[in-house]
């Protein structure tokens, strides 16, 4: 019989890799319009470096393979949107994409595990390896917070889609339970503010929603919502410095 641990696990899986798969749409938009436009990459950057943490995570911690697992896919998935983002962005953009995944994606995490394998005893790596995840997980949370800003800004709806938020929710939701039933707060932390900020959006579709709203009928803006909503961070992003998170 699975444990409850082992079932918000596998839950956690599944509504994490929905949000991993959320930018496939907006990077199909990409590779159909032969460029970037004004996407930016270093969010997707970021991403794949949190996702390489909690793989190293989830392996150097005990009976966290559900972390490790989901994580894995997800960088994977990071990886190719990162890859796509070189292949199509202009010159100067594809030049400051490659050192920025040079950089925070080979150099950083190959440093980060060489130095705490070879110099930390494991619970030093756990200690290390968490902190990390959660710190760049934190970072990812700029966004829902700029949307919620533009929906409160405008009384509209049309930037924050309801599924997109509503997996927000369930996806803080059951790794915020996790969390507590293993006790893990490096986990339990940014879920916990992950699950705190859907269920905020949930509230603010609920009062902002209009049945008579205007129907967005352009393929691009749709690409920019799902981009900014699962995947970009306003601190990240010069289009939005000024964002507070």
């Amino acid at each position: 019989m699975l444990s409850l641990v082992t079932i918000f696990g596998l839950l956690g899986n599944i509504t994490t890799g929905l949000v991993y798969l959320a930018p496939v749409k907006t990077f199909w938009h990409i590779v159909q319009r032969g460029s970037t436009e004004e996407f930016e990459s270093l969010p997707y950057v970021v991403k794949l470096l949190n996702g390489y943490m909690w793989v190293y995570y989830g392996v150097v911690k005990p009976n966290s393979i559900l972390v490790a697992t989901v994580n894995g896919f997800g960088a994977v998935l990071e990886l190719v949107y990162v890859i796509i983002f070189l292949i199509f962005a202009p010159p100067r953009a594809r030049a400051i994409t490659a050192v920025l995944f040079g950089v925070l994606d080979v150099v950083f995490p190959i440093a980060a595990v060489l130095i705490t394998q070879l110099s930390c005893n494991r619970e030093m790596q756990i200690t290390i390896a968490g902190f990390l995840s959660l710190l760049f997980s934190v970072l990812t949370y700029g966004s829902p917070l700029s949307i919620m800003k533009t929906v409160v800004r405008t009384k509209s709806v049309d930037y924050m889609p309801f599924l997109l938020s509503f997996i927000l929710f369930i996806n803080g939701l059951t790794w915020t339970v996790y969390a507590v039933l293993t006790r893990d707060w490096f986990i339990g932390i940014p879920n916990g503010s992950g699950f705190v900020l859907g269920t905020a959006q949930l509230v603010l579709y609920a009062m902002y929603w209009k049945p008579e709203k205007s129907k967005r009928t352009s393929s691009d803006d749709g690409c920019q919502t799902e981009n900014l909503i699962a995947h970009s961070a306003p601190l990240l992003d010069k289009n939005e410095s000024t964002a507070e998170a």
